[in-house]
């Protein structure tokens, strides 16, 4: 089922929540066990995100340098097809513009069909960490609005090839998600001219927004006034993520562009050890969802990032 279908025929909030692919030399018992807590809560849908590769360096017998390509966390689509074998609920690949060009979309997103898979999540991706800014791939896409507009012609029937174009074929028919940014993407200029090619993307056919992660809800109800304002009109998903390190109050604003309250940080630079921290980081996350669910939002998103434990705590306290 489409997530625009679960939010439509919901008749309470919902949840759902975002997991990571094993990493290489894991298996999907690892994810399960990441699961089968949550699943008491009934989600509609689960995401899983897609890791682009990665290059290490390694050293010949002659002393000079070998670059090897890596992916450390790869099986995104199989992951998906995993968890809807084994649940029986909706599975969210994330495809992402980096690493991978045109031709390589279309075949993955042709086995995404195959699977039974009704929705994609569609984001530009990071640059490498090798990279100051980010590249596309040769042939493949710059801007998430392209991959977006690929994935609608596939709904439309059209491929890269033409010959594969068929008369009666049956037509793809994914419901497409795309990011949105409450306190603006990081490389935008500003929050206007962010929201300016949000709406782009809405007018290629992106059907729902997820948001980045913030800590004040604030900013999220001012994001959905503004999209509204600028005639936005598909359902905003909110974003939320436990503070779960002290490390975070430094790394989270820098590599997502986001701001945390200052009674957030005063709190958590008192606590004594890491798991007073997580405390703190799920208090906050419950307040915030307990306020965003009172307010009327259909989905509230987490993002588990290897931490199902924190989550199951928010949940059982909201759901």
């Amino acid at each position: 089922m489409k997530v625009i279908d679960h939010i439509a025929k919901a008749k309470k909030s919902l949840f759902s929540f975002e997991i990571l692919p094993p990493l290489i030399g894991d298996d999907m018992k690892d994810i399960f066990s990441t699961l089968d807590p949550l699943m008491e809560f009934n989600p509609p849908f689960i995401d899983v995100t897609y890791h682009r590769e990665e290059f290490i360096y390694l050293e010949k017998e002659n002393g000079l340098l070998q670059k090897k390509t890596i992916s450390k966390r790869p099986g995104t689509v199989r992951v998906c097809a995993s968890i809807m074998n084994k649940y029986g609920i909706d599975a969210v690949p994330h495809i992402i513009c980096g690493g991978v060009n045109r031709q390589m979309t279309e075949n993955a997103l042709i086995e995404i069909n195959f699977l039974g898979i009704d929705n994609v999540l569609v984001l530009r991706g990071d640059p490498l960490k090798t990279e100051k800014s980010f590249f596309a791939k040769k042939n493949g896409h710059k801007y998430a609005i392209e991959l977006v507009k690929q994935v609608q012609d596939l709904n439309k029937g059209k491929y890269l090839d033409k010959n594969l174009e068929r008369k009666n074929a049956p037509l793809f028919d994914f419901c497409i998600g795309v990011a949105g940014y409450p306190e603006k993407h990081l490389e935008a200029p500003n929050i206007e001219r962010d929201l300016f090619f949000l709406k782009k993307k809405i007018e290629s056919g992106a059907n729902y927004i997820v948001t980045q992660m913030f800590f004040d809800n604030k900013k999220f109800f001012s994001f959905v006034k503004k999209c509204r304002s600028e005639g936005i009109s598909v359902p905003i998903i909110p974003g939320i993520k436990p503070i779960s390190s002290k490390k975070q109050l430094n790394i989270l604003p820098s590599r997502f562009y986001l701001n945390i309250p200052n009674e957030l940080v005063k709190e958590i630079e008192k606590a004594k050890d890491k798991k007073s921290v997580s405390k703190i980081g799920i208090e906050w996350a419950i307040h915030q969802s307990k306020e965003l669910k009172d307010s009327g939002i259909e989905v509230i998103h987490y993002y588990t990032m290897d931490k199902p434990e924190n989550i199951y705590k928010i949940v059982k306290a909201i759901y």
